[in-house]
């Protein structure tokens, strides 16, 4: 549904114009329904991501994985609208099935779409942690308004939820075609009061002597992440989770903490499903020592510092990705629209599925040829 930058904008005035001029005499904004987390202190945090893992054997052989679009998965999706104020810049919002279950849904011609579909697939298929995402052909939002991202944007910015939550109507609807859906991860995020997820640099905490990932595990995870050129790795968009119960008494601890990806809507190139920029991204900063580095992407590579990857990690992802066949590597880039345009000011053009599938396999090469890594 093709959104020019003026009706945004338009939307964003118009919406702040109006709740500004309600708050006189606006209810107080209803508040937010909280997080299902656990909440610790510094010192907890600290030991649980010492004694996370990152990797687990796939519950499905990767060499029989399905990386196109479930067969099962729906070709149209129902829910109502939540209002809440979301962070980032790809448009989003909130909404609830008829199950009760809320689910976040990312729209527009962004490449963040098809970048998360398929980082996600790819990872989970290969044992790392993510969220279970798809993509939709049509969203049916109730309640929605044109464009939910930036509405509420507004609506936070002049604090009128309690306001706006008065105009919402049920009734009405829009639809959102080729939409992402996604479901968290069913385990327990664990959060301190200021701290949401992890950055790629406290990977150094993770000690195997404490019960935490071996270094391969580890590395392998650092690595992966430089073969997507995961560049946007703030630390909002990983998450430390409890695999082994939804909750643990005070004075206690997670038996089982994990450490995820949890959004890799910034991958496959400095701008983002861009193949030229991802063909050029390097992983290595020297072969020689090892040196993985994403010191050319946006920001530095953000959180990622540049490290030493030992031989174990190395070969442990070059196991992992050296089981996927061809038509898998295919199905994924076709199953996330990577031959679809992307944005109205997206300037990179599309390019054939055939191309990001020789990128993919040259990019493995990278990894998995050469010298032994250096003791």
């Amino acid at each position: 549904m093709p959104i020019s930058r003026w009706s945004i904008i338009a939307t964003v005035v118009v919406v702040a114009v109006t709740v500004m001029a309600s708050r006189a005499t606006e209810p107080p904004a209803a508040p937010a329904t909280p997080k299902t987390k656990k909440v610790v202190t510094q010192e907890e945090r600290a030991v649980a991501l010492a004694r996370a893992a990152v990797w687990q054997k796939p519950d499905v052989e990767i060499a029989r994985a399905n990386l196109g679009a479930p067969p099962d998965q729906p070709q149209s999706i129902a829910c109502k609208f939540v209002l809440n104020a979301l962070n980032g810049t790809a448009p989003k919002f909130d909404c609830t099935l008829d199950s009760g279950e809320r689910i976040r849904v990312k729209y527009g011609p962004t490449p963040e779409i098809p970048s998360e579909v398929a980082s996600s697939r790819l990872l989970h298929a290969l044992g790392f942690g993510t969220d279970n995402v798809m993509l939709v052909e049509n969203v049916r939002c109730f309640g929605c308004p044109k464009e939910p991202f930036y509405t509420m944007k507004a609506v936070d910015f002049t604090q009128a939820e309690g306001f706006y939550s008065k105009l919402v109507n049920y009734n009405t609807y829009e639809d959102f075609e080729w939409a992402l859906v996604e479901r968290k991860h069913a385990a327990r995020p664990i959060e301190t009061d200021t701290v949401e997820g992890w950055s790629l640099h406290e990977l150094d905490q993770i000690d195997e002597a404490k019960g935490g990932a071996p270094r391969a595990h580890v590395d392998a995870l650092r690595l992966a992440a430089v073969f997507l050129a995961h560049w946007d790795n703030k630390s909002e968009n990983q998450r430390l989770v409890c695999l082994s119960q939804q909750d643990w008494p005070e004075g206690g601890r997670c038996e089982k903490p994990f450490a995820m990806l949890q959004d890799l809507g910034g991958s496959f190139g400095p701008r983002k499903v861009d193949l030229g920029g991802w063909q050029a991204a390097p992983i290595w900063g020297n072969r020689d020592t090892c040196l993985a580095s994403m010191d050319r992407l946006p920001y530095h590579g953000a959180t990622f510092s540049p490290v030493t990857i030992t031989e174990a990690g190395r070969r442990h992802l070059a196991s992992l990705l050296a089981q996927l066949s061809d038509d898998q590597i295919e199905d994924l880039f076709t199953a996330a629209r990577f031959h679809e345009k992307k944005s109205f000011f997206f300037k990179a053009p599309a390019r054939p599925v055939s191309e990001w599938a020789s990128a993919f396999k040259n990019r493995v090469r990278l990894i998995s040829d050469g010298a032994p890594c250096p003791q």
